[in-house]
């Protein structure tokens, strides 16, 4: 089996475990080190029965475990690719993580470090970028264009053609129409019904979805 460290020690990392077990159950592939978090007050700490060992940067120390980054927030929503840069490894050493659940269409390319939870779909042939995170029951429907970095929280849809930029957030049960463009870094808020593009770096949110003010 694979060695593999998971660094993160919140929500989306026991997410993720539960998927490896999945993943396990049907043909074993990871052998999970442990939990890696830049909290010192979390370290020593058992997270559903794996140790959290130490920061991020401990990962330098086993060159032979792959990686997967499980952090994930509205706030934080660029976490991923921070932390990617910051530590410098090639694609090669992150794991992809698909949850035996997920319904992946022939001809889909994932990027390295992405992470498809239970009953997310992907229905054509498309590239989804690095370090991605589909949580569960998100669609991706034909010729969307997912760039790197993108958080797609439960039960987001994307209708077809749409272009999502790296490092935006797509808020949970969040329907997004045909032919439009989520702007990187971008934040569009749970349940938002978006008919129109949304600019980069700005949060939108509602029925149809709308531009918040600053301070809202």
């Amino acid at each position: 089996m694979t060695p593999l460290l998971l660094i993160g020690a919140g929500g989306l990392a026991r997410e993720a475990l539960a998927a490896v077990a999945a993943v396990n159950s049907v043909r074993p592939a990871f052998e999970v080190l442990g939990l890696l978090d830049d909290d010192p007050g979390k370290h020593g700490s058992v997270v559903d029965g794996v140790e959290v060992l130490g920061p991020a940067d401990l990962a330098r120390e086993h060159s032979d475990a792959q990686v997967l980054i499980c952090t994930a927030s509205p706030a934080g929503r660029d976490s991923r690719m921070r932390i990617s840069r910051r530590l410098g490894f090639d694609d090669s050493r992150y794991a992809t993580l698909v949850h035996p659940r997920a319904s992946v269409a022939a001809g889909v390319e994932l990027g390295a470090g992405t992470i498809l939870l239970a009953c997310a779909v992907i229905t054509a042939p498309q590239r989804v970028g690095r370090f991605v995170v589909a949580m569960p029951h998100v669609l991706l429907t034909h010729d969307d264009a997912v760039a790197d970095g993108v958080t797609l929280a439960g039960h987001a849809a994307l209708a077809g053609n749409v272009r999502v930029g790296e490092s935006a957030y797509i808020g949970s049960g969040a329907l997004v129409r045909q032919d439009l463009t989520i702007g990187a870094g971008a934040l569009v808020g749970m349940g938002s019904v978006v008919l129109k593009d949304v600019p980069a770096g700005e949060t939108w949110a509602g029925s149809p979805a709308r531009p918040l003010e600053v301070g809202v």
